[in-house]
């Protein structure tokens, strides 16, 4: 009797329920189905001479042996010599297996049948599902009777059984029963058995995801399928991380890739990728689909948000595809062409690879071209975008040909273009148009040249007019140009916004928004700190306009922590300082800024900020400030009155004396304060001015030693600024100043400072014994300018380095 099916298959460890497949008795199995040397059921038995039958393998295998061995040919059973090797088809008997085979094989499907039920043990559902994979291994007909037998709905039952085995042997069957066979794949194509197969790539178990993305490669393999896969909510999602993973195995891996690349026959499916960050698929149909995917792909690619790395990468893939499109593409495929570059330029790394694959002639011809094939505006809009995406890289533009002409992007008629176009279009483009001035403008290498361009053409107060644009990013752009302008072109944008109504004050009000800091406000400070210092007229209009007021007010906020703005907080506090010092500069000229500035205290503001560490700029524009205020204090000191000399005084001298005042200050001998006469000794500003002197930045160093130099200026007590000094002492960090001889302008100042501090014979006595001092002086001597020279003349005097009677220069007062 044949061995059970049980027996035959054997699972492993055996339960009691396993028996009952050992006690179902099927048709008895006769021993003429054996091959004797395989001892097993043949499929493709053969006779030979003797009457003897084998599994045709298995006896061609004998008799391949025999002759390599040097045997004679003898039959394995018999052990007799064979006249031939001859083979002779045991027809019938196959048709009687293959019968057998049959009719048991549907009896231990029809109890497979009955196994794979809810109801049915862990261990029987196993063993169903193992024999009908093993059985649909044999042929492709098992698979067939496996269908017609209902097998697949029942399978796809146990994927929502309990037992994560049975789960992961469910998948594994179906894979098996639908492998090239697309009549069964259809089947599975129904319902939502593809959404649950779908559900198992999200299991943490590796087993049941290893076998459910094996199952789904097997499926992608039928274009019905693959449509049906991509439709499934996040299905392509966890492919796609699939592919990128580290905790799968190799395998798993490569069914998740291979799956995707089956996907990519369907468009919808391609854009689910590209969205999930597989864009390869999308750029490939770009460069090499037909016109009609070219353009959906494109089209696609300018709706996606890609971060700046992928930019880069796109631009490097499709750039050149997608400039070829706008070059001669139509109208349709250019408006595609122009979505996706201006996705792709937003990066600067990503705008210098386009820049390298010819984009901007394509670009200046498309903005500037009128007649039958010219672009719309709002497609000029986007063209003015991507222009301002890559003229913001930091690239050589004045040496990319972009006319047909030799011209460059800086060259005149170009820029002119431009201006024409900003004068001429809606505020969408001009604020674009703008943008690209604003990076040209930006390059030292090509702003010099936009400047020529733009003040030949007469532009700037059309430019200045753009401040009070109501579209917010019309101004901004406006504002940015203006800044990036005024180092340059500083006096005529100061005419222009005086010279015009209310556009200073519109200046004014973006500084005054009281919101958290903006690039705009940013620009903004800086564009009016840039302008001309000494511009009587602005500093007029700005004290009447309450302008330094405001701007104190920012500053006050800022220094409190009200103001929030991340990066932008330190330039518009530098901004705010250098236009706040401005007021000082106008002292002398306006009575109204002495009033302002005792109305504020400015000085107790600008003594404050010397010690805003890190922000060199803001310290550096604090010590200008003050020395400023410091030069104004002697003319503000208030003096004492003295009593007239009586008549006894003037007979008798000894009478004469005039009585001591006490509260007087040292240095300006006269009534000061801080508040209203901007004394820097009442405010105790020395030794911070001092310790500024040590500061790596020397553009600050000099800021400071310029407010110390007023201590020893003439009009003072010169006797008791040195002391000051002394008490500060600051004497050595003003000589370290003198032997670094880190500038020009530092020398200079030092070389001043230093001749006042030897005016007092105890510093010059001091001095004499440090040849490091005398040989800067003889240096400074020697070659620096005439007036530094006449001054270390004097200097070297005070240390007897240089006799007294020596006139090497003559005295200019």
């Amino acid at each position: 009797m044949a061995e059970s099916w049980h027996g035959n298959y054997d699972t492993g460890s055996q339960s009691d329920d396993s028996y009952k497949f050992e006690r179902l008795h099927i048709e008895p199995i006769y021993d003429a189905f054996f091959c004797p040397l395989t001892k097993q059921v043949m499929r493709d038995p053969v006779t030979l001479e003797n009457g003897q039958t084998f599994e045709r393998e298995a006896i061609e295998k004998w008799f391949r042996e025999c002759k390599e061995s040097g045997r004679k040919l003898v039959c394995p059973l018999t052990l007799k010599e064979l006249k031939t090797a001859d083979l002779k088809p045991s027809i019938a008997l196959r048709n009687t297996i293959e019968e057998w085979n049959a009719r048991n094989e549907a009896a231990q499907l029809d109890m497979a049948c009955k196994s794979l039920n809810p109801s049915s043990s862990e261990s029987e559902v196993l063993l169903a599902l193992k024999y009908v994979q093993q059985i649909c291994q044999k042929s492709r007909s098992n698979k067939h009777v496996a269908r017609n037998a209902g097998l697949i709905p029942m399978i796809v039952d146990m994927l929502k059984n309990g037992s994560r085995k049975v789960r992961c042997k469910a998948l594994e069957t179906l894979k098996t029963v639908v492998e090239e066979d697309s009549d069964n794949k259809e089947i599975l194509a129904d319902g939502d058995t593809v959404r649950t197969i779908v559900k198992f790539l999200s299991h943490e178990q590796s087993k049941e995801r290893e076998e459910a993305v094996s199952l789904l490669y097997e499926l992608s393999k039928s274009e019905a399928l693959c449509e049906k896969i991509g439709s499934i909510n996040g299905a392509i999602l966890m492919l796609v991380g699939m592919t990128t993973s580290k905790s799968d195995n190799i395998l798993t891996v490569e069914n998740a890739e291979k799956t995707l690349e089956n996907l990519e026959k369907f468009e919808n499916n391609v854009r689910q990728m590209a969205e999930n960050g597989r864009l390869q698929p999308l750029l490939t149909q770009i460069r090499e689909g037909p016109p009609e995917t070219k353009l959906s792909m494109s089209n696609f690619l300018g709706e996606l948000v890609l971060d700046n790395d992928i930019k880069v990468l796109v631009a490097k893939s499709v750039g050149s595809s997608l400039i070829n499109i706008l070059r001669s593409g139509n109208m349709q495929s250019r408006e595609a062409a122009l979505k996706a570059l201006n996705q792709i330029s937003s990066c600067e790394a990503s705008a210098k690879v386009l820049i390298e694959a010819g984009i901007l002639p394509s670009l200046v011809k498309d903005l500037f071209t009128v007649g039958t094939n010219q672009l719309p505006m709002r497609l000029k809009e986007v063209a003015a975008t991507i222009l301002a995406n890559v003229v913001n890289s930091d690239y050589d533009f004045d040496s990319i040909l972009v006319g047909p002409d030799h011209q460059t992007l800086v060259s005149e008629d170009i820029v002119h273009n431009l201006l024409h176009l900003i004068s001429n279009t809606g505020p969408a483009i001009e604020s674009k148009l703008l943008q690209v001035l604003v990076g040209l403008t930006g390059s030292p290498s090509t702003v010099i040249s936009v400047i020529a361009a733009i003040k030949s053409s007469g532009a700037i107060i059309s430019l200045v007019q753009f401040i009070e644009a109501p579209q917010k990013e019309l101004r901004v752009a406006s504002i940015k140009l203006l800044r990036n302008l005024s180092p340059h072109v500083g006096q005529e944008l100061a005419d222009a916004l005086r010279g015009t109504v209310g556009q200073l004050g519109s200046l004014i009000k973006v500084i005054s928004e009281n919101i958290s800091i903006t690039d705009e406000q940013a620009a903004a400070i800086v564009l009016l700190a840039e302008l001309p210092e000494r511009d009587l007229g602005l500093a007029r209009q700005m004290l009447d306009d309450g302008a330094f007021k405001l701007v104190y007010s920012r500053v006050v906020k800022i220094r409190q922590g009200g103001s929030k703005g991340g990066r932008f907080v330190t330039p518009f506090l530098e901004g705010l300082v250098r236009v706040l010092a401005r007021v000082t500069l106008v002292l002398a000229d306006e009575q109204d800024a002495i009033a302002l500035c005792r109305e504020l205290n400015l000085a107790e503001l600008f003594i404050e900020l010397l010690q805003t560490n890190g922000l060199d700029n803001v310290q550096m524009s604090s010590a200008t400030a003050l020395e400023n205020l410091s030069q104004e204090s002697k003319n503000l000191t208030r003096l004492p009155e003295l009593p007239t000399p009586g008549f006894c005084a003037s007979i008798f001298p000894c009478f004469s004396q005039q009585p001591a005042i006490n509260g007087l200050c040292r240095l300006h001998r006269g009534t000061c304060s801080l508040k209203e006469s901007f004394c820097l000794l009442e405010g105790q500003a020395v030794d911070k001015l001092v310790a500024l002197l040590d500061h790596t930045n020397e553009k600050v160093v000099e800021a400071a030693l310029a407010a110390l130099s007023t201590l020893l200026d003439d009009g003072v007590d010169i006797e008791q600024g040195v002391m000051l000094l002394c008490e500060a002492e600051g004497v050595k960090p003003i000589l370290d100043v003198l032997l670094e001889k880190r500038t020009e302008n530092l020398r200079r100042r030092a070389v001043w400072v230093v001749e006042r501090l030897l005016r007092s014979d105890e510093i010059a006595y001091e001095v004499s014994g440090d040849p490091n001092v005398s040989t800067a002086l003889v240096d400074a001597f020697q070659h620096a300018d005439y007036r530094t020279r006449q001054i270390a003349e004097r200097a070297l005097k005070h240390v007897d380095r240089l006799p007294n009677f020596s006139g090497v220069f003559p005295n200019v007062g």
